[in-house]
């Protein structure tokens, strides 16, 4: 069963392998590449993503058997297994940091493309939040004492929310973006005692006040 690294590593390899074959086919003939090839670049990755998660032991759907657009509670084994959630809103968040480093350090390569390179920056991130060790870690530091990983239908829907924060980032004005993620981050916040960024700092440096304040202390 495929764990730690190696399935960041192989949705980071087959980006760079489709990227060079894209670059060097399309060069060859003198033009650009179609949006069409880069929507489908972006669905391959996404595919992949569900395939190596699937190799991981992800479930498909929730285990309860049914499917449901929206669940609320956190502290329950239902919890990132269905379509969306009150993480959603940190992946569009993804969406929105994505399309700023994108544009920050390649604003000249096409929209399509650095699309593409979203997806794989977030289904890397997807698959390696799945792995043991990451669990493990979300277990030991976090609130999240019942985490036992993403069902690869919430998993995905994660992947498309960041697409659609990277989308509405790129028609945006950079100041509704910033209070779109203020209003975001503090609102989860407020309902759940968790964000993304609790999340980024519980993950890298855990703070007991914070650990006390989300457990209701």
């Amino acid at each position: 069963m495929l764990d730690g690294y190696v399935p960041s590593l192989i949705i980071m390899g087959v980006t760079a392998i489709i990227f060079t074959l894209r670059w060097f086919y399309f060069s060859r003939l003198g033009k650009s590449a179609p949006l069409w090839f880069d929507i489908m670049f972006t669905a391959i990755i996404i595919a992949l993503a569900a395939v190596l998660e699937y190799a991981m032991g992800r479930v498909w759907i929730c285990k309860c058997g049914y499917i449901k657009f929206w669940h609320g509670i956190v502290f329950s084994s239902e919890n990132s297994q269905h379509i969306s959630d009150w993480y959603t809103f940190s992946h569009i968040i993804h969406g929105f940091g994505f399309y700023g480093l994108l544009w920050l350090f390649l604003r000249k390569v096409p929209l399509s493309l650095r699309l593409a390179l979203a997806v794989m920056l977030e289904t890397a991130w997807e698959v390696l939040e799945n792995t043991t060790m990451v669990i493990d870690r979300y277990r030991a530091v976090t609130i999240s004492l019942d985490y036992f990983g993403d069902s690869i239908l919430n998993s995905t829907m994660d992947t498309l929310a960041m697409v659609v924060g990277f989308i509405l980032a790129s028609r945006l004005p950079v100041w509704l973006v910033i209070v779109l993620t203020i209003i975001m981050e503090v609102g989860v916040a407020y309902f759940i005692r968790d964000n993304l960024t609790l999340n980024i700092i519980m993950l890298i440096y855990p703070a007991q006040a914070i650990l006390k304040w989300q457990a209701g202390g």
